[in-house]
């Protein structure tokens, strides 16, 4: 197993790059910004990159996921459920990504956005089950990822609820490495730990002691933090719905 976390400061955001070194295959996950880091890092430890994956529509960055594909000649990813502009390769719940082998497991886990997916990443060399678990913005260290940038707040917190609940189904062991940590927009409580595991998370999570739906979703409407700015236009640019835009 290889595995490769970028962490950006403008805006605040994780990118992964993992895969199977033996069989010189990769992916890489949410990428931001230039393209050359992920091929540098691919390059040095020997693989290619076969897939390109954004665990959702961006509201706070312009991905980079379709112009990495491109140079890369990899296929790009998304959710059935994203409702987009472009070709791209639509996974389901249940899919199966094979980087030989390494396999990536996709869960769809709306709330932050209803196309929202996480991907379990086994390493069959040592274990069948998942060893760590690609959260995106559904569960981060400290907190979960805020749900009314693409439908009502009350519609994806109870979304989210149920797929935090999928989640804490994972044994404690399985590491969780998210999309974002302290500083991002799309969050509140974020720790500036970038990764943690399923066991730290569901005892110290606040959010994860909810078993409530009802007061889980008076919980995550509480405190919402003002949102990115054109949150809207950059997710709508994001599916190529609207002029792509400078920066980001």
């Amino acid at each position: 197993m290889i595995l490769r976390q970028f962490l950006h400061a403008n805006p605040i955001g994780i990118s992964y790059l993992f895969g199977c070194g033996g069989k010189a295959t990769a992916a890489v996950v949410d990428p931001v910004g230039a393209v050359e880091p992920y091929l540098r890092a691919a390059g040095e430890a020997g693989m290619r990159i076969t897939y390109v994956i954004d665990t959702h529509l961006h509201a706070d960055h312009l991905s980079s996921g379709r112009a990495l594909a491109e140079v890369a000649r990899a296929e790009y990813v998304l959710s059935d459920k994203a409702e987009v502009g472009y070709p791209c390769r639509a996974v389901s719940d249940g899919d199966v990504l094979p980087l030989g082998n390494v396999a990536a497991t996709i869960w769809h886990t709306p709330g932050h956005t209803p196309e929202h997916i996480s991907l379990l990443v086994a390493d069959r060399t040592r274990a069948d089950g998942p060893w760590f678990v690609l959260t995106g913005h559904t569960l981060m260290v400290g907190d979960l990822g805020r749900t009314e940038l693409a439908v009502s707040a009350e519609e994806g917190a109870r979304a989210l609820f149920q797929s935090t609940r999928r989640l804490l189904t994972l044994p404690d062991h399985v590491e969780v490495l998210p999309g974002a940590f302290a500083g991002s927009v799309c969050g509140r409580r974020l720790s500036g730990k970038p990764w943690s595991t399923i066991g730290f998370e569901r005892r110290h999570n606040a959010a994860l002691q909810i078993d409530d739906e009802e007061a889980f979703v008076a919980y995550m409407l509480a405190e919402t933090p003002p949102p990115p700015p054109e949150a809207a236009r950059i997710r709508a640019a994001n599916a190529a719905f609207a002029d792509v835009m400078a920066g980001g």
